[in-house]
């Protein structure tokens, strides 16, 4: 029965461990920092790590067809000063916000095409990608500014209400950020694990022969993944100039390699086939309750990487005792 209950288990336990470490982490922080359970410091958690769940998504989906993506940080960055020139030069706001969209998308579409040609060499062509987005965008948006790198300005009221930690949604005390996290959350997990799109994101992470005799275009999958990569990545930007109110080319740097320890500490494999964005979301909450803790604890940035690192790797390792899916086929 033992053995049973254990193969059921099998399945989710990348779930299972996230959310164990999940609750350990709010214990040890509700034991040694004051505040850390008031429903402040949640709400605060909450928003911080519906942006990094937004960032996550196209990493996720990256990860299942066996590839990565590296430019998602400096895409963040671009796109969150492109907005805000945007709005500087007069542009109307939703004009401006779907112009900086549909460059993100384009751009996930340029790395994706790129990437499948030159097979291997994602890691690197995603970060070249990346660097040349920055820099173009910073030269645009510094034209006539002697601040290369910040773009300061009026922010729509309507966009800052959205990333505000203290705002709410219809008079619902949750902040409009962590409503829209959830409902792609759902929607997503609902589209990976019941439609015949999701499942050919697993069916080309898992076996691209095996995939190709189902049908499925592994060109398109994984040139739609890093579309929906770079889409998500131009979105975070965007929101991340509401909760700053400026435009600062560094906004996302953070999120060059969390992204990446989201998925991994989820448990979603980076060889592809495995897991999906709701282990991510696991990853993501995890990450972000460790994060507040550490601050809550007084170390600073760097102490924090060595914790992240202490953890990701154990966490690594022990999913790596299992075998690939393509060798279980």
């Amino acid at each position: 029965m033992i053995s049973t209950i254990r193969e059921r288990l099998k399945p989710h336990r990348s779930v299972l461990i996230g959310s164990a470490l999940m609750f350990v982490l709010l214990l040890a922080g509700g034991l040694f920092v004051e505040g850390f359970l008031s429903s402040s410091n949640l709400r605060s958690m909450l928003v911080l790590a519906a942006f990094l769940g937004l960032a996550s998504l196209g990493q996720t989906v990256c990860a299942l067809v066996g590839g990565i993506d590296m430019s998602i940080a400096y895409v963040i960055g671009a796109c969150n000063i492109l907005l805000a020139g945007l709005l500087n030069w007069g542009v109307p706001p939703v004009l401006a916000i779907a112009i900086v969209f549909a460059g993100g998308v384009l751009l996930g579409i340029a790395n994706g095409v790129l990437s499948f040609k030159l097979q291997g060499q994602a890691l690197i062509l995603t970060l070249g990608v990346g660097f040349a987005t920055v820099g173009a965008t910073q030269i645009i948006t510094s034209i006539g500014s002697e601040y290369a790198g910040n773009v300061m300005g009026e922010v729509p009221p309507w966009l800052a209400n959205i990333s505000a930690m203290g705002g709410d949604t219809f008079g619902i005390p949750v902040p409009p950020i962590v409503l829209i996290w959830a409902a792609v959350a759902f929607a997503v997990v609902y589209m990976m694990n019941r439609s015949y799109l999701g499942r050919s994101f697993y069916a080309v992470g898992g076996g691209r022969t095996a995939a190709a005799r189902l049908m499925v275009s592994e060109f398109k999958i994984w040139v739609l993944a890093y579309a929906i990569s770079g889409g998500m990545a131009a979105l975070t930007g965007i929101i991340l100039l509401g909760f700053s109110g400026g435009g600062f080319v560094g906004v996302g740097d953070p999120y060059l390699f969390t992204t990446v320890a989201a998925v991994v500490i989820g448990g979603t494999s980076l060889l592809g086939g495995w897991g999906g964005y709701g282990s991510t979301v696991i990853g993501v909450i995890v990450l972000t309750v460790l994060t507040s803790l550490l601050v809550g604890l007084g170390l600073d940035y760097a102490g924090q990487q060595v914790i992240f690192g202490l953890i990701i790797v154990p966490m690594v390792a022990f999913y790596a005792r299992s075998p690939h899916i393509r060798m279980q086929i």
